[in-house]
């Protein structure tokens, strides 16, 4: 028997990535081109389709290999009938991914929220391998979440569970709004849009920081490196962001008790001084058997856990 082989489809508003993997989860090979989601759904989904088939084509795998397609799509999905209910991303409004996509490819294809197969990507073959109770947080534009209960994604009653970044946490007085229309989420301290909320108001208040140099706009990069020499706003700054996301993976603790929490993005690369900070704050606001045995964990796979968490979708259970 051939060996079987699973693709992931990682489906960006600018670029479509699309990964071959084995059943261990292991990336085999990898492809990308541009959405055009200017185009409409036809054009994004005709996309689709003719990436995947280059990518087994160039792999030299037989069409008949592939077992199952998986998608991680932006947005809120019914996912039980393969429907992209609304995605701000891509401008689509209920299209039948699953169901066009099967016609095109003539294989079984399973959709999920980005943020998921991205944790179970984690789950499958990176920094979770091993563990089934894993909560993974995204941050990098907003905040992104993934839950696995047993192996699973968790996606609750109509497929929202895991939106995490609308975790209100800042007090009132404090709160800004987010972009979800709430007061005070996480999103809004502890996203890289966050962070350069809080440094571009520090500098237009006139505060001594480097900041204030920072030619082309700032970035959250450049306020991590700030802090890092020691410029005491950049460190506040992260101070906070920390602070604020050691409280909520505290309440979310006390509800789901995971094993590993998994932070991924681009904000997570901030290293020990974002970690340092997350774990002090998390082990002040949880109550110690809800924190007994939890560590907090930097993602592995980086860009590839889309794809591959996407493959994933193909397989019942984590293996």
């Amino acid at each position: 028997m051939s060996q079987p082989i699973y693709v992931g489809v990682d489906l960006g508003g600018t670029t479509i990535k699309v990964g071959l993997c084995d059943e261990q989860g292991r990336l085999i090979r990898t492809f990308e081109g541009p959405t055009e989601a200017e185009g409409g759904p036809e054009t994004v989904l005709d996309n689709i389709e003719r990436y995947v088939r280059q990518l087994v084509a160039d792999a030299s795998y037989a069409w008949e290999q592939v077992r199952g397609i998986g998608a991680g799509i932006p947005g809120f999905l019914d996912i039980a009938n393969g429907i992209v209910v609304t995605s701000g991303n891509l401008k689509w409004t209920n299209v039948p991914v699953k169901e066009i996509l099967e016609r095109k490819l003539g294989k079984t294809v399973h959709i999920n929220n980005d943020a998921n197969v991205a944790a179970l990507g984690e789950v499958w073959s990176g920094a979770g391998a091993g563990y089934d109770y894993v909560v993974c947080l995204t941050l990098g534009t907003g905040v992104g979440g993934g839950i696995i209960i047993n192996g699973k994604i968790y996606e609750g009653y109509i497929g929202m569970a895991g939106e995490l970044g609308h975790i209100q946490v800042v007090p009132d007085l404090e709160g800004v709004q987010c972009g979800c229309g709430q007061m005070g989420c996480l999103e809004t301290v502890s996203s890289a849009t966050g962070i350069i909320r809080m440094a571009t108001d520090a500098v237009e208040r006139g505060e001594r920081t480097a900041l204030a140099s920072v030619e082309g706009g700032l970035t959250a990069k450049d306020v991590f490196d700030a802090a890092k020499l020691g410029d005491e706003v950049a460190l506040r700054i992260i101070r906070r962001a920390a602070h604020y996301l050691g409280k909520a993976m505290g309440t979310i603790a006390v509800v789901l008790n995971p094993q590993r929490f998994i932070l991924g993005g681009g904000v997570s690369r901030g290293g020990d001084l974002l970690f340092d900070g997350v774990r002090e704050s998390f082990r002040k606001y949880t109550p110690e058997a809800s924190s007994r045995g939890v560590d907090i964990v930097p993602a592995l796979l980086g860009n590839d856990a889309g794809m591959v968490g996407a493959a994933g979708l193909c397989l019942k259970q984590i293996r």
